[in-house]
Protein backbone atom coordinates (compact mmCIF):
# COMPACT_ATOMS: atom_id res chain seq x y z
CA UNK A 1 0.00 0.00 0.00
CA UNK A 2 1.10 3.55 -0.60
CA UNK A 3 0.48 7.03 0.74
CA UNK A 4 -1.41 7.96 -2.43
CA UNK A 5 -5.08 8.74 -1.98
CA UNK A 6 -6.22 5.96 -4.30
CA UNK A 7 -8.59 3.23 -3.27
CA UNK A 8 -8.47 0.68 -6.08
CA UNK A 9 -11.41 -1.63 -6.42
CA UNK A 10 -13.83 0.52 -4.42
CA UNK A 11 -17.20 1.30 -5.95
CA UNK A 12 -20.10 3.52 -4.87
CA UNK A 13 -22.01 0.57 -3.37
CA UNK A 14 -19.15 -0.33 -1.05
CA UNK A 15 -18.90 3.25 0.20
CA UNK A 16 -22.68 3.56 0.76
CA UNK A 17 -22.90 1.85 4.14
CA UNK A 18 -24.10 2.81 7.60
CA UNK A 19 -22.17 1.92 10.75
CA UNK A 20 -23.60 2.14 14.27
CA UNK A 21 -21.05 3.01 16.97
CA UNK A 22 -21.64 3.04 20.73
CA UNK A 23 -19.77 5.25 23.18
CA UNK A 24 -18.58 4.24 26.66
CA UNK A 25 -22.05 4.93 28.07
CA UNK A 26 -23.83 2.78 25.49
CA UNK A 27 -25.23 5.71 23.48
CA UNK A 28 -25.45 4.73 19.82
CA UNK A 29 -24.82 6.99 16.83
CA UNK A 30 -25.14 6.27 13.10
CA UNK A 31 -22.30 7.05 10.70
CA UNK A 32 -21.94 6.77 6.94
CA UNK A 33 -18.78 5.36 5.42
CA UNK A 34 -17.42 8.33 3.49
CA UNK A 35 -14.11 6.94 2.25
CA UNK A 36 -11.34 4.39 2.59
CA UNK A 37 -7.83 5.86 2.64
CA UNK A 38 -4.48 4.11 2.55
CA UNK A 39 -1.52 5.52 4.48
CA UNK A 40 1.67 3.53 4.52
CA UNK A 41 0.79 -0.14 4.66
CA UNK A 42 -2.52 0.37 6.46
CA UNK A 43 -6.03 1.22 5.38
CA UNK A 44 -8.39 3.56 7.23
CA UNK A 45 -12.11 4.23 7.03
CA UNK A 46 -13.54 7.72 7.46
CA UNK A 47 -17.01 7.80 9.03
CA UNK A 48 -19.27 10.85 8.77
CA UNK A 49 -22.04 11.26 11.36
CA UNK A 50 -25.64 11.13 10.16
CA UNK A 51 -26.65 13.50 12.97
CA UNK A 52 -26.28 17.07 11.70
CA UNK A 53 -25.54 18.27 15.25
CA UNK A 54 -22.38 16.10 15.34
CA UNK A 55 -19.55 17.68 13.36
CA UNK A 56 -16.63 15.32 13.97
CA UNK A 57 -15.63 12.55 11.61
CA UNK A 58 -14.40 9.24 13.01
CA UNK A 59 -11.28 7.62 11.56
CA UNK A 60 -10.63 3.95 12.26
CA UNK A 61 -7.98 1.51 11.04
CA UNK A 62 -9.27 -1.34 8.88
CA UNK A 63 -8.05 -4.82 9.72
CA UNK A 64 -8.94 -8.21 8.32
CA UNK A 65 -10.85 -10.49 10.66
CA UNK A 66 -8.51 -13.43 11.37
CA UNK A 67 -11.52 -15.75 11.53
CA UNK A 68 -13.20 -14.52 8.32
CA UNK A 69 -11.13 -12.95 5.55
CA UNK A 70 -14.28 -11.44 4.00
CA UNK A 71 -14.98 -9.40 7.16
CA UNK A 72 -13.39 -6.07 7.98
CA UNK A 73 -12.76 -4.98 11.55
CA UNK A 74 -12.63 -1.27 12.37
CA UNK A 75 -10.25 -0.54 15.24
CA UNK A 76 -9.07 2.72 16.84
CA UNK A 77 -5.80 4.22 15.62
CA UNK A 78 -3.70 5.65 18.45
CA UNK A 79 -1.12 7.54 16.36
CA UNK A 80 -2.32 11.17 16.14
CA UNK A 81 0.08 11.90 13.26
CA UNK A 82 -1.46 9.13 11.17
CA UNK A 83 -4.98 10.32 12.03
CA UNK A 84 -4.12 13.86 10.92
CA UNK A 85 -2.61 12.57 7.68
CA UNK A 86 -5.75 10.54 6.93
CA UNK A 87 -7.93 13.55 7.73
CA UNK A 88 -5.85 15.83 5.48
CA UNK A 89 -6.32 13.41 2.57
CA UNK A 90 -10.05 13.24 3.34
CA UNK A 91 -10.28 17.05 3.37
CA UNK A 92 -8.56 17.23 -0.03
CA UNK A 93 -10.90 14.64 -1.55
CA UNK A 94 -14.09 16.13 -0.12
CA UNK A 95 -13.32 19.86 -0.28
CA UNK A 96 -16.32 20.40 -2.58
CA UNK A 97 -18.75 18.46 -0.39
CA UNK A 98 -17.91 19.74 3.09
CA UNK A 99 -16.77 23.00 4.60
CA UNK A 100 -13.91 22.17 6.96
CA UNK A 101 -12.80 24.25 9.94
CA UNK A 102 -9.65 23.88 12.00
CA UNK A 103 -10.96 24.89 15.42
CA UNK A 104 -8.94 23.31 18.23
CA UNK A 105 -7.43 20.87 15.71
CA UNK A 106 -10.63 18.79 15.83
CA UNK A 107 -11.99 17.08 12.76
CA UNK A 108 -14.76 19.60 12.24
CA UNK A 109 -16.79 20.03 9.10
CA UNK A 110 -20.20 21.12 7.86
CA UNK A 111 -22.13 20.24 4.74
CA UNK A 112 -21.13 22.59 1.93
CA UNK A 113 -24.71 22.91 0.69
Amino acid sequence: MTDTPNTPGMNEEELDSTIILADEEGNEAAYDIADYIEVGDKEYVVLVPQDDADDEVVILRVEEDPEDEDTELFVPEEDEDVLMKVFEIFKERFADEYEFTDEDEDSLFTDAE
